[in-house]
């Protein structure tokens, strides 16, 4: 406590005078961090090069960057199913079958490092990994450059939109273009932020008041609300061995960095457009919304939530669908 040293004044004096200075600060504080919000709206697009996404859009989509053109990027983050694909993971070439669930593309260039492990640091490199890994597409940026450049539409596009037009580093730059140009703003929240109060609803908004209370904002929270730092999976308990069946892609960033501090930790997912793009977590263990918030509950914040709290907060969680291209993710009937 502080020491007060004032002529004239005793101890109990003293003692009044700095509690009630302290209880002010403290009010002070509380009425600052109740108008500081941790999440933040999401900006409108950059200005990005509008020939580069275009071109970078039908990459994308083109089969022919895959072995035997059998799928796309947009095979396993489709813009109809929240930048996913629905599975507990994705299904690559010929059948093969992926060890991680896979996230969304949309908003990904807010994330802080790319991939669950973040071995990634930044969209330049993940683009390289989906299309030589064997269980995707199972590829070469080499090989898929000499099938486009007997392709006249992709010659004249690349020449158009690039100065040195069709080479390896511009497929990719045209790739991330377009990944880039993925934001997804205006959600209901987002409008709620900028001053609409009439955006949510009141049970949504208590279901925000609970997600900050019960500590979910401590790892969700910036514009992505997450996908900003990296956290153990487990830090109230042993989600692994209650759940069983460990296997290599449970171990996290200790992939990366091989230091058993790193086993089990992830980076944090995002939750914007969280209600489109279940099954959750890295193992696509749970196929509903509250579902996953009850295991978080459970194994991230060793709490037990109060009847109808988990509910409420899925209520808010679902005001973070955004819009893409002007039109809400959310279709009509979800």
């Amino acid at each position: 406590m502080m020491k007060i040293k004032s002529r004239g004044m005793n101890a109990d004096a003293r003692k009044w005078l700095t509690l009630f200075i302290l209880t002010f600060l403290c009010g002070l504080i509380y009425v600052y961090l109740s108008n500081d919000e941790s999440i933040r709206p999401i900006p409108d697009v950059d200005s990005l090069n509008p020939q580069q996404v275009e071109l970078g859009g039908f990459l994308f989509n083109d089969v022919r960057l895959s072995k035997g053109a059998q799928l796309s990027c947009a095979s396993c983050h489709s813009m109809t199913m929240g930048g996913a694909d629905a599975q507990v993971v994705s299904t690559g070439v010929d059948r093969r079958k992926g060890n991680i669930n896979s996230p969304s593309v949309f908003n990904s260039s807010l994330n802080f490092r790319q991939f669950w492990d973040g071995r990634a640091a930044n969209l330049m490199e993940q683009v390289d990994g989906p299309i030589a890994n064997p269980k995707e597409m199972d590829f070469s940026w080499e090989q898929a450059i000499e099938i486009l450049k007997k392709d006249s539409f992709y010659v004249e596009m690349f020449k158009s939109a690039y100065t040195d037009g069709l080479t390896i580093l511009n497929m990719r730059k045209a790739i991330v273009s377009f990944e880039e140009s993925l934001l997804t703003p205006n959600s209901r929240f987002d409008l709620y932020l900028k001053g609409d109060e009439t955006a949510i609803s009141q049970r949504e908004l208590e279901g925000y008041h609970l997600f900050k209370q019960y500590g979910c904002i401590s790892c969700h929270q910036g514009v992505a609300v997450g996908g900003n730092l990296f956290r153990p999976f487990g830090v109230h308990g042993d989600y692994f061995k209650d759940r069983g069946d460990i296997t290599e892609a449970d171990y996290g960033r200790f992939a990366v960095t091989q230091k058993e501090i790193d086993r089990f930790v992830f980076k944090v997912p995002s939750l914007r457009n969280i209600e489109l793009t279940a099954p959750y977590f890295h193992d696509g263990s749970q196929e509903t919304l509250l579902a996953a918030v009850n295991i978080m509950m459970k194994y991230q914040l060793g709490r037990v939530p109060k009847e109808n709290s988990s509910l409420l907060i899925v209520g808010f969680l679902k005001t973070l669908t955004g819009q893409y291209q002007g039109k809400s993710l959310k279709k009509k009937g979800q």
